[in-house]
């Protein structure tokens, strides 16, 4: 009885955070975007929806290997993020990177060519879903290691503060490695020198597959950088005009010398930690309450049919043409050559001139 009382007690606790965050976001939020907005964040959310859906498609067909994290359920996270930022800012995230990649402007095929390991993938092949760069977008992965990206984001705020170029590091980290020493390492020394770097905690609420509440005795990460002087704010992460709308007021402040900010987007993936991962630690009922009530795509296109600004002969246009460009990548990821022996050994050391 002790046991179900502090479970229930603990439940209750998590869900009355989530409700107070949830409406403290929404009343500093409008909520509304320009039409061209609304079509725009739509057509890039599903974008990565289908993008997402064909790669769980092909690794269960066993077209990709290793591991494959999606990003299905998060997209308003990085799309509105992405329609705050200026040219010149950098994203840095873990390994659920896909979204962001293609939220960047990154070429699909060149994103799912690299999860079959071919030749024509962002890093030749060799990396696979979780370690994809692109200097020309400025994403600087994808990385394995819960957390190690942290530091690397904040060493690019560091140099952004050094070359004065005014840009700001978007660094992106999970609900899951929030308790990990290595951010708060991070956090003082962005405080400390003021650094440029928006740090994004992605709570999906279940990590690797134990809950937020089981895992954090403080579950307002939001607020994790205050005993370092860095403020925060919890945002609706389903909902794309409150993550621009948050993303823009938190990157000003960045990007004005204020130094390091933290959002937390309350957010929810609807597939597994990885392909690999069952979710039995949580109910169907309760994705399938998330996908009717809270999926941020159903929230445009319902907003984009209540005011008429599209048609659902619009909208299944823009769905058909993001399948064929989809598929297309699909095509290439598996047509495309595989990268040759002599791959091996190339981008271990750098050359230098003698």
């Amino acid at each position: 009885m002790a046991t179900s009382r502090k479970a229930s007690a603990t439940k209750s606790r998590s869900s009355t955070k989530s409700k107070v965050a949830t409406k403290k976001s929404k009343a500093r939020t409008t909520n509304i975007f320009t039409p061209e907005q609304d079509i725009d964040a739509y057509r890039e959310m599903l974008m990565i929806r289908r993008f997402e859906e064909k790669a769980g498609q092909m690794y269960g067909m066993g077209l990709i290997g290793g591991f494959c994290h999606l990003y299905i359920g998060q997209e308003a996270v990085v799309i509105g993020i992405s329609m705050a930022i200026n040219e010149g800012d950098q994203f840095i995230t873990s390994y659920r990177d896909h979204g962001h990649m293609l939220a960047l402007g990154m070429d699909p095929k060149g994103v799912m060519a690299e999860l079959t390991g071919r030749r024509g993938g962002y890093s030749k092949g060799k990396g696979g879903s979780m370690h994809m760069f692109s200097r020309e977008k400025n994403f600087y992965g994808g990385h394995g290691i819960v957390a190690a990206q942290v530091p690397i984001g904040t060493g690019l705020a560091f140099s952004n503060k050094y070359l004065g170029n005014g840009a700001v590091s978007v660094t992106f980290y999970g609900d899951g490695a929030s308790n990990q020493g290595q951010i708060y390492e991070s956090f003082n020394m962005a405080k400390l020198w003021s650094l440029p770097v928006l740090y994004v905690v992605e709570n999906n609420q279940y990590a690797m597959g134990t809950s937020i509440a089981r895992a954090s005795s403080n579950m307002d990460l939001s607020q994790r950088g205050a005993s370092f002087g860095i403020p925060g704010e919890k945002v609706d992460g389903m909902n794309v005009c409150a993550v621009k709308e948050a993303s823009a007021r938190a990157l000003e402040h960045c990007r004005s010398g204020k130094g390091p900010f933290i959002l937390e987007m309350m957010t929810y993936r609807y597939r597994g930690h990885s392909m690999s991962d069952p979710a039995k630690y949580r109910s169907k009922e309760e994705v399938q309450k998330m996908r009717a009530e809270h999926d941020p795509i159903e929230q445009v296109r319902a907003r984009l049919l209540s005011s008429k600004t599209s048609s659902e002969a619009d909208l299944k246009d823009i769905d058909k043409n993001i399948r064929a460009i989809v598929a297309e990548a699909a095509e290439f990821a598996q047509s495309d050559a595989q990268p040759d022996p002599s791959e091996l050994y190339t981008d271990i050391l750098i050359e230098l001139d003698a």
